[in-house]
């Protein structure tokens, strides 16, 4: 059941919706529960074969949270082997899941070149949203040893790991971003600004996943796939299909986030930010505390810092700078070009914190060094997406070639691929307002901000009633649109990680 499909939109949302204020009147205990239900039947919806084993996930590890808890008599070396057993489990249930065939598949090619019989593979369904729930998991295992957590509902933390707006692809939340708003009376009462203004960003999430991420989709798809084929791509081919690419991936994305945090709203619960803006940044170090932000927080406090941080010297920081990326590249799959691009990554910020202590030496750019830092951070972002997007390192060093101009440059960018699904002055026309949009809009999730206070309205009641009700036609003409171009199967990007 897709955010973006009919079952979801006119069925489940407006059920659960009435039903969590309903019965939130009456018990807010009562209302947690059946949010948490609605959750599990959402996952359930997609996958029933994988529900105990996120069911046997979120038990477990409440009950090692409780044992980690500092407590008058635990032995803190005790509760540190425990902490160390349940970090192990959480992580070796991931790598079963997701990396058992990446290993026997890299097992089977070294056999082949060395002559011997290939094992049989596995071939082992990787859940859906396992990293997502796995990481919210092992954040909050680490808190509960460092003492930090003091609510203890299984009811609350069933829905703080289920919950259903951030369940499949993230954002990877924080038990005290989340639980503390599950225990708060407030949130089991019904506000009609906070459902309003969550309609208003899920529509605009629901606009950037059908109305741009898709249709760029095509094009990254056709150039992707063609090369994988085996078709060389030109000069202006690779280009388009990677900038088609760099679109679709934060569209999709960003579009995803925003109609997470607009459901979640409409119920009265807070998600934090995910996406500011990204494609402003004008370092890579910018990028990724605008990119991801649940993603690059998680990575920064429970793996850079446990590895030392920036601790323990320049040469130890960098190391840790560039593992940490490494392993936040192989969190997004089982695969060598995943590696590759958190290695990338990874390098970047080596680079960019060695230009910043050796070059830059906290001077504060001009206005022309901003704008070529900018140019500089999307054309690695956009190289970076490259690796990320391929199915095998040959694809993507064919479309690097293509790049470089390798394969020639025809006058057209689709010559090669034959007949397109769409028309090229709209593709163009598309991809500009995408750009347009990533460069000079803040994110959706301010969406309050743009609304004009009832306060500055007061003695204007006829400009108070306009203003509401023109926001509020353009939402229903733009949610109108994308029930248009409902229909087709259209999942997330970040559903296969």
């Amino acid at each position: 059941m897709l955010f973006n499909s009919y079952p979801f939109i006119f069925v489940y949302f407006p059920l659960v919706l009435i039903g969590f204020f309903l019965i939130g009147k009456r018990n807010t205990r009562a209302a947690a529960g059946f949010l948490g239900l609605a959750s599990l039947f959402f996952y359930g919806w997609w996958s029933v074969q994988a529900l105990p084993l996120l069911l046997g996930s979120i038990c477990v590890n409440y009950w090692f949270g409780l044992q980690l808890t500092p407590a008058p008599g635990r032995n803190d070396r005790k509760r540190k082997t425990l902490l160390i057993t349940a970090l192990v489990i959480n992580l070796g249930v991931l790598a079963v899941f997701k990396y058992t065939n990446f290993f026997l598949e890299n097992v089977d090619a070294g056999l082949v070149a060395a002559g011997f019989t290939p094992i049989e593979l596995v071939h082992i369904v990787l859940p859906i949203g396992i990293s997502f729930y796995t990481f919210t998991q092992i954040a909050f295992l680490v808190d509960c040893w460092q003492g930090k957590v003091h609510e203890r509902s299984f009811i609350h933390y069933m829905l703080f790991v289920t919950y259903f707006p951030h369940l499949i692809a993230g954002p990877v939340l924080h038990h005290a971003q989340m639980m503390p708003q599950f225990a708060n009376p407030a949130t089991y009462r019904m506000d009609p600004n906070k459902v309003a203004i969550g309609i208003a960003i899920f529509v605009f999430g629901l606009a950037k996943k059908l109305l741009i991420a898709d249709p760029m989709g095509q094009y990254a798809d056709l150039m992707f796939n063609g090369v994988h084929k085996g078709i060389e791509p030109t000069l202006y081919t690779a280009w388009f299909g990677a900038l088609a690419y760099t679109l679709q991936i934060y569209f999709d994305f960003s579009g995803y986030s925003d109609m997470a945090v607009g459901l979640s709203m409409c119920l009265g619960v807070q998600l934090p930010l995910n996406f500011r803006s990204p494609y402003k940044s004008t370092n890579i170090i910018e990028f990724w505390r605008r990119w991801h932000i649940s993603l690059s927080t998680f990575l920064r406090d429970y793996l850079y810092v446990p590895l030392g941080g920036n601790r323990k010297g320049p040469a130890r920081r960098y190391l840790n700078l560039f593992l940490t990326m490494l392993l936040g590249g192989l969190w997004h799959g089982a695969a060598w070009t995943y590696v590759v691009w958190g290695a990338m990554h990874g390098a970047f910020l080596m680079i960019n914190h060695l230009w910043n202590a050796k070059v830059r030496r906290n001077a504060t750019p001009g206005r022309i060094a901003r704008v070529l830092g900018w140019l500089l951070t999307f054309l690695c972002v956009v190289v970076a997406w490259i690796v990320f997007r391929a199915d095998g390192m040959t694809t993507a060093m064919s479309i690097y070639k293509g790049m470089l101009g390798m394969h020639g440059a025809p006058a057209s960018a689709f010559s090669e691929f034959g007949k397109v699904p769409f028309r090229k002055p709209e593709f163009f026309q598309l991809m500009l307002v995408a750009i347009v949009i990533c460069l000079t809009l803040p994110p959706t999730i301010t969406l309050e901000r743009w609304i004009p206070h009832p306060k500055s309205m007061a003695g204007r009641p006829v400009m108070a009633r306009l203003s509401t009700a023109v926001l509020a036609i353009g939402t229903f003409a733009l949610f109108a649109w994308c029930v248009s171009k409902l229909g087709g199967y259209s999942p997330f990007l970040y559903f296969q990680f």
